[in-house]
């Protein structure tokens, strides 16, 4: 977990406070009214007065939600437990996304395992319609057994994953050389569970056991501090730049604690990094790639 100091907690107590007092961007979920149910028949359900939500899949189809606010930066987390035993061939994917072919995307895909072998987190980037930017994880736990937070940081500056609040990826602006960074465009947040065993589970070379199906995920602790665009218009613009109103993950980078954690995820469950994929990459790799990952 990332850590502070007792001089930091204190200015984050405070800070928090404040918040509590005066945010109104922060929000704690209710599936009923943050989200609306894009596709599926039914196989989405909305449970316990909107508390909690269940996708499932079948041979026939599977299904997914959407976000009914658009984002403009902030910081998004849902708990998940996702498809127990048998779960190949399946994807249960939960992200951030703009429309159209420039779209910007930020990505967590949790790829089906054979029963007894890890689950795959995949994660991507895509700005200006550009993808190709893949890091592959497992995970220190099994995340079918119980709910576990999965988080987005979005600012101006930087795209921080977090599992558990245990930063896993960091993502930084690096339009000063070129890069393109999600920045201008809004998006909603999306999540379906679908069949992608062409793909998902070795390569596609084990394929979904539909005897097993129906396959189910479950989404709990939907919470969000964040800019609403509304209109063209974002919820942060019309809010005092006053400092007490700030919220942290506007600023938000890693300390040397969280940078060890990084470290940590990454050297002992990371499975496939783009950055070091020079084959893919004949050309040269990203220019990105040549920066420090812990920025």
């Amino acid at each position: 977990m990332m850590m502070m100091s007792p001089p930091s907690m204190r200015v984050l107590c405070i800070c928090l406070l404040h918040l509590a007092a005066l945010s109104t961007l922060t929000s704690a979920g209710n599936f009923y009214k943050d989200f609306d149910i894009t596709w599926g028949d039914r196989r989405a359900q909305i449970l316990n007065g909107g508390q909690g939500l269940t996708l499932s899949l079948d041979k026939v189809s599977g299904s997914g939600f959407k976000s009914k606010n658009e984002y403009l930066f902030g910081r998004i987390d849902m708990q998940i437990k996702l498809v127990e035993g048998n779960s190949a061939g399946t994807v249960t994917a939960y992200y951030l996304s703009s429309q159209g072919p420039t779209h910007d995307e930020i990505d967590f895909e949790f790829l089906g395992n054979l029963s007894g072998n890890p689950y795959t987190l995949h994660t991507n980037v895509f700005s200006q319609g550009k993808g190709n930017r893949e890091q592959q994880f497992h995970l220190w736990f099994d995340p079918t057994k119980a709910f576990h937070t999965y988080s987005i940081v979005w600012n101006a500056r930087r795209i921080i994953f977090l599992v558990d609040n245990s930063p896993i990826r960091v993502f930084n602006n690096l339009e000063s050389i070129g890069v393109p960074f999600p920045r201008d465009q809004p998006m909603r947040l999306y999540s379906s569970l679908w069949n992608a065993d062409d793909w998902a589970t070795m390569g596609g070379r084990v394929k979904a056991d539909w005897t097993k199906a129906p396959f189910i995920a479950s989404f709990r602790n939907f919470n969000t501090d964040a800019c609403v665009v509304s209109s063209g218009s974002s919820s942060c613009a019309s809010k005092s730049t006053n400092s007490l109103q700030t919220s942290t993950w506007q600023e938000q980078s890693l300390d040397a604690s969280g940078r060890n954690r990084l470290r940590w995820v990454q050297q002992k469950y990371m499975v496939y990094n783009y950055c070091s994929d020079s084959e893919r990459f004949p050309q040269g790799l990203p220019p990105e790639c040549k920066r420090s990952r812990f920025l």
